[in-house]
């Protein structure tokens, strides 16, 4: 049956209006658009990619192994301003053992199958244990970041988010 009016096209009117509002304050709280200015997580990340990150998970559960967060560093680093946000995969949470030996990573003693990292890391980290509220995060580009084999486990509460998805990925021919 052929439409019997037009009046879905009508301008929403108030409520329409303010239900706009409403998801934009929403979406503007909740959800963040960040650019990557290093490597530190290529090839999953690329420089000058834009990533959507998401604000509300963490404040319901602690991050998971393999996912990508944004957070503080919780140490001041040479080289980085005091509020630059840096973007990492957690590798271990509270309770785990981290180590880097032989070019691998061993959490708890097993090494770990990682097929999203750039190369195999060639330096040397000596057990180290992840305390309550931290996680142990490292960069994709093992060999090119500044993460937690430098500076130790993050505390849970300088995380800022966790990437969702790529927004927009600029490609060279």
């Amino acid at each position: 049956m052929p439409c019997q009016s037009w009046e879905f096209l009508r301008w929403p009117g108030f409520d329409g209006l303010l239900r706009c509002l409403v998801v934009v304050l929403l979406w503007s709280t909740f959800t963040e658009i960040s650019f990557i200015r290093s490597s530190s997580m290529y090839p999953t990340l690329h420089v000058q990619d834009r990533v959507l990150m998401e604000r509300v998970s963490y404040y319901f559960r602690r991050p998971a192994i393999h996912e990508i967060v944004t957070f503080r560093a919780p140490v001041r680093l040479p080289g980085h301003s005091e509020d630059e946000i840096f973007i990492k995969r957690v590798v271990a949470r509270a309770g785990d053992l981290v180590e880097v030996r032989d070019g691998s990573l061993y959490v708890n003693g097993d090494v770990q199958t990682e097929d999203f990292i750039l190369e195999q890391p060639n330096y040397i980290l000596d057990l180290t244990y992840v305390p309550k509220d931290h996680v142990f995060v490292l960069g994709d580009n093992r060999n090119n970041s500044s993460d937690s084999h430098e500076w130790g486990p993050l505390p849970i509460k300088n995380i800022i988010g966790r990437f969702v998805t790529h927004v927009y990925r600029l490609t060279y021919n």
